[in-house]
């Protein structure tokens, strides 16, 4: 005998919102096993292990777009274990990406922190100066990178 959940025991149980549940649903992430005369839902195991999959997924960056096509690949008889590391190696890739971005954010907030005298007035602000000027270099980098000469986002700050 399967044990069922309510949608709000199924919530309790792995730690979400209902309201996340009822939008798993409408993305058809998620279907209920049954309902109750009274409209309630119902989940199985099945429903409790695909949702932790999901909280799972999200919580190492995929997308719900993502794991929509993890979890295709899931049940698809005809999938392989390479069709998924390919997707986690492209993601992997992307996290990479992203952390050299912030890594250069990081180095020119400390370089603006740097230029910084606390005491100055606000007409002199070394970080405030340079955030007036990167409006504009910003305008300049996004023409380059519309014709092809531009580096990227974390050229930006450097």
């Amino acid at each position: 005998m399967t044990t069922e959940l309510t949608i709000g025991q199924l919530a309790k149980d792995v730690g979400v919102n209902i309201e996340t549940i009822r939008y798993y649903e409408r993305r058809s992430l998620l279907d209920p096993t049954s309902r109750l005369p009274s409209g309630y839902r119902l989940y199985n195991s099945e429903a409790q292990r695909r949702l932790r999959f999901i909280k799972n997924a999200q919580a190492l960056g995929f997308t719900l777009h993502e794991i929509e096509e993890l979890l295709d690949l899931r049940v698809r008889s005809k999938a392989r274990c390479g069709d998924v590391q390919r997707r986690a190696e492209a993601k992997l890739r992307h996290v990479e990406a992203k952390v050299r971005d912030l890594q250069a954010l990081a180095r020119a907030l400390r370089s603006l922190l740097r230029d910084c005298r606390a005491g100055q007035p606000t007409d002199r602000c070394p970080i405030l100066k340079a955030l007036e000027d990167e409006m504009h270099g910003k305008r300049r980098t996004a023409r380059k990178e519309v014709n092809g000469s531009g580096s990227g986002p974390s050229e930006l700050l450097r």
